[in-house]
């Protein structure tokens, strides 16, 4: 029990752990991605993972939410040990993934996709949440019998965060919001992940912007080849003219 508690609380008065990831070794086949990596993310924060194409981040999401299962190490979810778990029962337990490509169902409504995500919830529960989403992204309740394929990709890009936010998850996690996206439709994305960091969601968000994310990230990470390089807050990157330079390009 005394484990559990350390795997929790790492002091008493600071945030709750709510998901840990401790010595992660993971890849594709022989390819190793990731390399003993370790990764604590606290109840409330926005924990932004920055670093360019090949750094593991995409690969970092795929192993919490199960879909790439570890060759090393152990992920925790609120003191209990998640690895190896099927991705349906880690999002079961409130974990939430906007994946890279928005993996939306073309051919449905805005509404529908929505929906589905909370197929075994009532009506009243599905209104709720529907209405937090319209509330973040006005766009999308404009857009609710449109079908998902004929919507920019703006739009999409919304709709994708929206169902990852429809079953209220304890931890939401972001796979590259903005890729893509000219600036404009970039800020607007980014407006409703400010406003829903206001509740006090908490956000695992991986990008390659670096100026769209740090002004709503508590903490950073950087990654390069599978490994940290660099963490600590925006305002300490900032004052770090070798990293900001060699991996932000600002």
């Amino acid at each position: 029990m005394s484990r559990l508690l350390n795997l929790i609380w790492e002091k008493e008065g600071q945030l709750l752990l709510i998901l840990s990831l401790k010595n992660i070794t993971a890849g594709y086949a022989k390819a190793i991605v990731l390399e003993d990596m370790n990764l604590d993310i606290h109840e409330g924060e926005c924990h932004a993972v920055l670093g360019p194409n090949g750094a593991g981040k995409s690969t970092l999401l795929k192993v919490i939410t199960g879909s790439v299962i570890p060759a090393k190490g152990s992920i925790f979810f609120l003191g209990n040990e998640i690895t190896g778990r099927k991705t349906f029962e880690i999002a079961r337990m409130g974990v939430s993934l906007s994946p890279e490509n928005r993996r939306l169902f073309p051919d449905l409504s805005v509404k529908e996709n929505l929906e589905i995500a909370m197929v075994y919830e009532s009506t009243k529960s599905k209104k709720n949440s529907m209405d937090f989403v319209f509330e973040i992204f006005p766009r999308l309740k404009e857009r609710i019998t449109q079908k998902a394929g004929t919507m920019s990709g703006g739009e999409q890009q919304m709709l994708a965060i929206g169902r990852a936010i429809m079953l209220n998850p304890k931890v939401l996690l972001l796979d590259e919001p903005s890729m893509g996206l000219a600036h404009v439709i970039k800020e607007q994305i980014f407006e409703g992940i400010k406003k829903i960091r206001s509740t006090g969601k908490t956000i695992l968000i991986v990008e390659q912007d670096a100026t769209m994310v740090m002004p709503i990230a508590d903490k950073i990470s950087i990654f390069e080849h599978g490994k940290i390089k660099w963490e600590g807050n925006p305002k300490d990157l900032t004052k770090d003219n070798s990293i900001r330079n060699a991996y932000l390009g600002i």
